[in-house]
């Protein structure tokens, strides 16, 4: 059986096992999926370990993403996007990004057009840097927000883009087409707001990454009549992509959705 997983920190939170093994029972192919636990600082030995042990491929979540560029090589889009969130061992070890490919995905799904669209962008981690440099390479005009601006500028300068620090959220939030939440604010009861529902109106789009739950971003959205898009659709289809890199395979797109929602309603059903 070849074994395949998630590291993070944390990780409880992720969904990635149930979607890929049921893409693996799908596809008849004899694996399993797990989460790990896996810290900064535990970061290459654990890589090196699963390397060791045979395993067929991994994912990287919160906060591996950038790190893992220290540790081995990625392909020329993982590193011009600058982080990492797929790991294959296939003859060497090899880093991609199929975020921001997941995003866009995602977005067009829903019937957004992202080309000359107001795009703010809030965050600067591995997950933003994905989003922002595939939507600015989509003809996208992009503002980042981030709590540490230096790092918004940062990220800004590699994509093109203009970075602000988040005394200048609400502001950017009213005047863009698309507002994409790329940290983990929201994943956890109690997390604060990002801002007030008052500055949303109805023609925005809101997409938020976080998938475990409906957050407070999504519930404003909602309420302001604005179009509101979970971080559902963006984790199948980055991790369709990493399938497809891991096995050669068309990944079940349709049975792995199914997998995350079914997921999703069992933990909303246990929490009654």
């Amino acid at each position: 059986m070849k074994i395949y997983g998630v590291f993070g920190d944390p990780i409880e939170h992720s969904l990635s096992p149930a979607m890929h093994n049921a893409a693996f029972r799908a596809l008849d192919l004899v694996a399993c999926y797990n989460a790990f636990q896996v810290t900064k600082e535990r970061l290459r030995s654990a890589i090196m370990g699963a390397d060791s042990m045979g395993f067929g491929g991994l994912n990287l979540t919160i906060p591996l993403k950038e790190k893992a560029l220290e540790i081995i090589t990625p392909d020329k889009l993982a590193e011009a996007i600058g982080a990492i969130n797929t790991v294959s061992f296939d003859r060497q070890i090899r880093g991609y990004n199929t975020d921001g490919i997941g995003a866009v995905m995602a977005l067009e799904e829903s019937g957004i057009r992202v080309k000359d669209s107001r795009v703010l962008l809030i965050g600067a981690g591995g997950a933003a840097r994905a989003i922002g440099y595939t939507l600015a390479n989509q003809g996208a005009e992009i503002s980042i927000v981030n709590r540490n601006s230096k790092r918004a500028s940062e990220l800004a300068s590699r994509i093109g883009a203009n970075g602000y620090g988040f005394d200048e959220l609400e502001s950017l939030v009213k005047q863009a087409d698309i507002v994409i939440n790329a940290t983990s604010v929201g994943m956890r009861d109690g997390d604060p707001r990002l801002f007030q529902r008052n500055v949303l109106r109805s023609s925005q789009t809101v997409f938020d990454v976080v998938y475990n739950r409906k957050t407070e971003l999504l519930r404003d959205t909602i309420a302001a009549r604005a179009t509101a898009i979970d971080g559902v659709m963006m984790l199948v289809y980055q991790g369709a992509k990493a399938l497809e890199i891991w096995t050669g395979l068309k990944a079940p797109v349709k049975v792995m959705e199914k997998a995350i929602r079914d997921s999703l309603r069992a933990k909303k059903e246990q929490s009654r």
